[in-house]
């Protein structure tokens, strides 16, 4: 049983909470692709069996988030859930907020949350923050692809959507936007609508996860494949004599295969030998060579192979 979970993460539960939960269902490995606050909901993408393998290729898509932007506050936790630190009542205008967004857009230095799971020392940021004491993390590079503005809200809100790359926090962005505006704010809701392939309105609850498994329903009707997560990257089919190759995970020479010449050297892919789909490649001058086998012998179909 390899492949992903399209889970929509309700508010209240944590992301490991969501990845204990569907371990207890199928009883197999299992890991989630990009921790979500247990305050935010929307896509947590889960991986099970040998997809946990993709993490980092999956962490690193696109991630598109519905933000409300409540000024007026800055908290401690840069969202709802923490203690007012700072108010204000010098509430931007649309026009306002709409001519300082674009600072935000595209490669900008951003400083974590002193809330957040970072490591520092050896603990985690959140720890040392609840128990008094104050350690700033180092500033890290990120990158915002677009903020959208929706609308205003009530209580001096306002709705964006931001399409943005790994490691960006969302509650910081809207704490930075709050002081760049000179008026202090917090987010107030998250939902995440997509990361990478997965995106909110082909997503599965959890309560609709645990009753489709109940019911024995076969694991294709609920689990993403593994070739289908990235089937994005260039496909290179080999002929079946390369078969002992390709499941003992062996280095294959790109002399004599015509999709060879379509995939560029350093360039990741994915390779079937057949209609079996064997796993993730990369080209490294005349070879390709594995960095995920995905290979699965016992699997009932190719696109679960």
């Amino acid at each position: 049983m390899n492949g992903v979970i399209n889970l929509i993460k309700p508010p209240g539960t944590s992301s490991a909470q969501a990845v204990s939960f569907v371990k207890r269902l199928t009883g197999q490995k299992v890991g989630h692709a990009g921790t979500l606050d247990p305050d935010a909901s929307g896509v947590l993408p889960i991986m099970v069996g040998k997809a946990t393998s993709l993490f980092d290729y999956i962490a690193q898509e696109e991630k598109i988030y519905v933000t409300e932007i409540a000024f007026g506050a800055a908290t401690d936790t840069q969202d709802a859930s923490g203690q007012v630190i700072q108010t204000g009542t010098n509430y931007p205008s649309e026009h306002a907020l709409r001519r300082i967004l674009p600072a935000f857009v595209g490669n900008v230095m951003q400083q974590p949350p002193a809330y957040s799971a970072i490591k520092q020392g050896g603990k985690r940021l959140y720890d040392l923050a609840r128990q008094g004491v104050a350690v700033q993390a180092a500033p890290r590079p990120i990158h915002i692809g677009g903020i959208d503005l929706l609308r205003p809200t009530p209580r001096h809100g306002y709705m964006l959507r931001v399409y943005c790359g790994k490691g960006t926090y969302i509650r910081t962005l809207c704490h930075d936007i709050g002081t760049a505006v000179g008026c202090p704010a917090h987010m107030r809701i998250l939902i995440r609508e997509g990361t990478g392939p997965f995106d909110i309105g082909q997503g599965i609850t959890m309560e609709e996860l645990e009753q489709i498994i109940g019911q024995g329903n076969a694991p294709a009707s609920w689990l993403t494949s593994p070739a289908e997560v990235l089937a994005h990257l260039p496909r290179v089919i080999v002929p079946r004599r390369y078969w002992k190759q390709c499941v003992n995970g062996a280095a294959l020479s790109i002399e004599g295969l015509s999709d060879a010449a379509d995939v560029a050297d350093g360039a990741l892919l994915t390779l079937y030998c057949g209609d079996a789909f064997i796993g993730l490649y990369e080209r490294r001058g005349e070879q390709f060579r594995v960095r995920v086998m995905l290979f699965d012998p016992q699997g009932s179909s190719a696109a679960f192979s």
